[in-house]
């Protein structure tokens, strides 16, 4: 176990490089790509006051920027077409990319590191967010 990993005691994080952990046990993922999930993350900054919770950033492909909310927290809510939802149903498994804290991580980096076990962005907060941002100076 890394020293930086030891010390917030994050289980799921691995020790280098990253690893995919599967959506529903430790957290749910909602995935944005590209310019906008940068402009949600920046937003969600802004709504807390600071570090909205685990946030991973991608750096090729797609662009996608994973924000990690509490397990189960992303069902049976309304998301916009626009995001993509990481969970574990019924009918579905899926895996999200997870970044050791420090190292050789490339294409992935944390934009907001995990700072306790329990410790995730708000579910509700976002969903808010993501609706601000494509909704504002639109007619609804």
């Amino acid at each position: 176990m890394n020293a930086l990993n030891g010390e917030r005691n994050i289980g799921w994080v691995p020790d280098s490089g990253f690893q995919l952990r599967k959506a529903g046990v430790q957290f749910d993922a909602v995935r944005v790509d590209g310019e906008m999930g940068w402009r949600l993350a920046d937003l969600m900054e802004e709504l807390v006051g600071g570090e909205p919770g685990p946030v991973v950033t991608e750096a090729n492909g797609r662009r996608g920027v994973y924000f990690l909310v509490p397990p189960g927290s992303t069902a049976h809510r309304c998301w916009p077409r626009e995001v993509t939802i990481l969970n574990s149903t019924r009918n579905r498994v899926s895996y999200v990319p997870v970044p050791a804290l420090e190292g050789r991580t490339w294409p992935l980096s944390w934009r907001y590191p995990p700072t306790s076990p329990g410790r995730f962005v708000h579910t509700l907060i976002l969903i808010n967010a993501v609706e601000s941002l494509l909704y504002s100076g639109r007619d609804r």
